[in-house]
């Protein structure tokens, strides 16, 4: 399932801070509907993503009904990617 949406940049400040792109609703809503499928356990979901160009793996969290992308900071850092950013995604549920 490959998916294209624009989100903002969010920082989770715990004992680390943390970088997430928030899943539109609509697209959260298709991944709900293959998410038993992909989920390898505790709800996430193994996606491909890509930003500006950067190609990564990593798992959606689920958050509140919808889905969190988080951004590695081997992504983040080299785009100069902050809080409040805007960023085009591209991805794709590793079924």
């Amino acid at each position: 399932m490959r998916l294209v949406f624009d989100g903002h940049v969010i920082e989770w400040r715990g004992p680390s801070p943390y970088y997430f792109v928030p899943v539109p609703e609509e697209q959260s809503a298709d991944i709900r509907e293959v998410a038993s499928r992909a989920t390898y356990g505790w709800g996430v979901v193994p996606v491909e993503a890509g930003i500006a160009g950067t190609a990564f793996t990593t798992s959606l969290i689920p958050r509140d009904g919808g889905y969190l992308l988080p951004i590695k900071d081997a992504v983040r850092k080299p785009l100069e990617l902050l809080p409040g950013d805007a960023v085009a995604v591209e991805m794709t549920v590793r079924l």
